[in-house]
Formats: C-alpha cells, structure tokens, sequence
C-alpha cells in the first residue's frame, strides 16, 4: 500500500473525499496512490498541509530518494 493511501485511510477518507478535499478528480487521486503520476508542486503542496507530513517523506519516491 502506498503511503498516500496509508495516510487516507488514517483519516478515514475514501478516495473520492480526499480528492473533494484537494479539488481534484477522484480518478487523479487514484492515479497518485498507484504511483501512475506524481503530482504537480502546488497538488504536493496541498497534501502536504493537509496531511502535516512534508512532501519530501510523502514522495520520497516519486523524487528519488532513499529513505
């Protein structure tokens, strides 16, 4: 499971909710999750605040790095 998934289901959000919380499409949403696509800076943004967790450690893959 990847860690955004792990960290929507914490809050206790389906997919589609977080996507109405982010306005984004729900379908992009499930993109992210998968890992299909990263999200632009300003989406990597809003889940950053959103989820209190820098994007750095959300994304740590989809960047490159080890952690």
């Amino acid at each position: 499971m990847s860690m955004l998934a792990s960290l929507r289901k914490e809050k206790g959000l389906t997919q589609a909710e977080i996507a109405a919380i982010l306005d984004i499409n729900p379908k992009t949403w499930q993109s992210y999750e998968t890992g299909f696509r990263t999200p632009r800076p300003q989406t990597m943004q809003k889940i950053e605040n959103f989820f209190g967790i820098p994007k750095e450690k959300i994304f740590a893959t989809a960047f490159g790095y080890k952690m």
